[in-house]
């Protein structure tokens, strides 16, 4: 299951690289145009997530996201998806997902037991957008 798991949400992150389907530029400063809404305004979560920053969605998107997170200066650093592990083991892929920036210069994933928005067990993907993003969505 582990290894499984692993290669899906590998396979997640590389195919959601080349989406471009919006403009990238009016992504990197908070807030993002519509139909992204603010995370913190539609479900109990603060403002500033540390180590994920200010989080934006579009509704239509969930579970998986992407979630923009912007760092306490606006900036985009990281796109987020979170995938409920359960629709991965039954077979449900996510494609096509879009990115706020096409750079990016590392990638996290790890395990959630679940938050308000996201309920079930699921993997964080995040997709750093720059070699500094990491440190400045953890202040």
């Amino acid at each position: 299951m582990t290894k499984a798991f692993a290669l899906a949400a590998g396979l997640l992150a590389a195919t959601a690289l080349p989406a471009l389907a919006h403009d990238e530029e009016a992504l990197r400063q908070s807030p993002p145009p519509a139909p992204f809404i603010q995370v913190s305004d539609a479900l109990p979560l603060p403002e500033f997530i540390p180590g994920l920053g200010t989080l934006f969605v579009d509704p239509a998107t969930l579970p998986a996201g992407p979630f923009l997170a912007y760092d306490r200066d606006g900036n985009l650093s990281a796109t987020v998806y979170m995938t409920p592990l359960e629709e991965l083991a039954n077979g449900i892929s996510y494609d096509d997902l879009h990115v706020g920036a096409h750079n990016v210069s590392s990638v996290d994933i790890y395990y959630n037991a679940g938050h308000p928005g996201v309920e079930a067990p699921h993997a964080h993907v995040v997709l750093f957008h720059d070699d500094e993003a990491r440190g400045r969505l953890a202040e």
